[in-house]
């Protein structure tokens, strides 16, 4: 575990808090996943994208985590699009499920551990039906079940509400055989057309709500650290939860820290098939690429609105450029051998640890991305200069220096999840054979020391028929492929 608190932006509070486990070490996380009746949109993305870079983070800082996101795959959109086009509801399911990997795996989301779909947990949910009806908390209705809102006092506290203000607001063509207008169903009677489950209440299936309750308590027990999803879930889908898992345990709190990402804009309009400024990220991915849209949705904080254009991911296209040129310097820097400390890379090693140091405590605070990132640039700018250095002549490598610079930069784009590919490059063989050359070229420079001259000869002849070019420059030797 990293020595230094976490701090995290607690939905239920309205304010930061110290991030303190259930248990020590380990981490519990539960997001609420796609209803797979259409391929994912940008506003898919971002939340998974998000809850991507906060478990990388809690894994760098040494913590443990069991990650759950549940899929949809019994609800209204899914049967009406499969009854539109003729084929069954788990055709549909499967084409967007794997659509959502599909596009998520481009976006280099991980996978998590567990993926539960609502079809494979049937009995599970009728279980915690049963319960809150044996609890009082719930109450059969011709095959439908309903959750009886006014027997949970805490109901409306995530969202801030009054019941008796909901009860007000409630439309009045609402079911009449309801207590309350603002009870919601639990089960849902058969239906002509619609899959259906046997039940105590006879066949049906489930409400939206019952099923992310069910699955995340099934997983991760009656109480588990954090629990994510959209703004748009606070209410009344993240409400009814704590109402359902509460209710049906009988402990509080279900839930720990509740987070939630901002909405996100397109051209400062609310994203709709209506305004046709829907976007699939599959559609967007023709027009830029992957890494490209991943570091557009972390460089601003994931609780701030996110506007979504043609020009902003141009602009961030061109600021992962940047960082991309910084590596492809440092990769440079690598190649030419190195020597020891100078006055000059003794002032910088501070300056990389701080930055260092600075990222982290960016992503302690509540995983601001957009600050890190911008520590981020500030070490790319130190090793464009000292590239630029070392090209001039003014400096010379400083192996120790570099070290850092390249160990830092894979360090935030882990946790970030950009230039991984690169990164992971450096580590694997293409650091291997950086190394390799580095020997070579140092026993060809012994050998020129010692005037052998045939020898070091040797060594460069057979250095180009594998392809390799040595540059002899005032910095020292260079080398790079043919």
């Amino acid at each position: 575990m990293g020595t230094k608190e976490i701090k995290v932006y607690n939905t239920m509070s309205r304010k930061k808090e110290t991030f303190v486990p259930l248990q020590e070490g380990k981490v519990s996380i539960y997001v609420c996943g796609v209803t797979p009746y259409n391929h994912p949109h940008i506003g898919n993305a971002r939340p998974f994208v998000t809850w991507d870079v906060i478990h990388r983070f809690f894994e760098h800082e040494g913590y443990d985590v069991t990650h759950v996101q549940n899929f949809t795959d019994v609800d209204d959109k899914i049967i009406n699009t499969a009854n539109a086009e003729g084929v069954l509801w788990s055709d549909i399911c499967g084409r967007y499920i794997k659509s959502y990997f599909e596009v998520m795996d481009q976006l280099n989301v991980r996978r998590v551990q567990v993926y539960p779909r609502v079809s494979e947990h049937i009995p599970d949910i009728i279980r915690t039906a049963r319960a809150l009806i044996d609890n009082g908390l719930a109450y059969v209705v011709g095959g439908d079940v309903y959750y009886s809102v006014e027997k949970f006092p805490r109901y409306g506290m995530l969202s801030g509400r009054e019941l008796s203000d909901m009860m007000a607001g409630a439309r009045v063509d609402v079911d009449e055989r309801k207590r309350n207008p603002m009870d919601f169903a639990l089960w849902k009677a058969a239906k002509p057309g619609e899959p259906a489950w046997d039940s105590p209440w006879g066949k049906g299936r489930p409400g939206w709500h019952i099923e992310c309750s069910t699955m995340s308590m099934k997983y991760l027990g009656r109480t588990f650290d954090l629990h994510g999803g959209g703004s748009d879930l606070i209410f009344p889908h993240h409400e009814n939860e704590i109402a359902q898992s509460e209710g049906a345990t009988g402990f509080h709190p279900f839930v720990r820290y509740w987070m939630h990402n901002g909405f996100i804009t397109v051209n400062e309009e609310k994203m709709s098939k209506s305004l046709g400024n829907f976007f699939t990220v599959k559609d967007i991915l023709e027009h830029f690429d992957a890494e490209t849209l991943r570091f557009f949705i972390v460089s601003t904080h994931y609780r701030s609105p996110l506007d979504f254009s043609d020009q902003r991911l141009k602009e961030a296209g061109a600021a992962l450029q940047r960082l991309r040129t910084a590596r492809e310097n440092l990769d440079a820097l690598g190649r030419v051998i190195s020597c020891g400390p100078s006055e000059y890379s003794l002032t910088v090693r501070p300056k990389v640890a701080e930055l260092r140091e600075a990222f982290m405590d960016a992503m302690r605070d509540d995983f601001n991305t957009a600050l890190a990132i911008s520590h981020w640039f500030a070490l790319a700018k130190e090793i464009n200069i000292y590239k630029a250095k070392v090209d001039g002549g003014e400096e010379r490598p400083d192996g120790k220096l570099l070290d850092m610079m390249e160990k830092t930069f894979d360090e935030f784009a882990f946790i970030i999840g950009v230039l991984e590919q690169h990164t992971a490059e450096g580590n694997g063989a293409a650091g291997l054979e950086g190394k390799l050359m580095e020997i070579l070229i140092g026993l060809r420079q012994e050998a020129r020391k010692a005037k052998n001259y045939a020898q070091a000869d040797a060594i460069r002849d057979k250095l180009a028929a594998a392809g390799v070019v040595i540059e002899d420059t005032p910095q020292g030797p260079k080398w790079k492929r043919q």
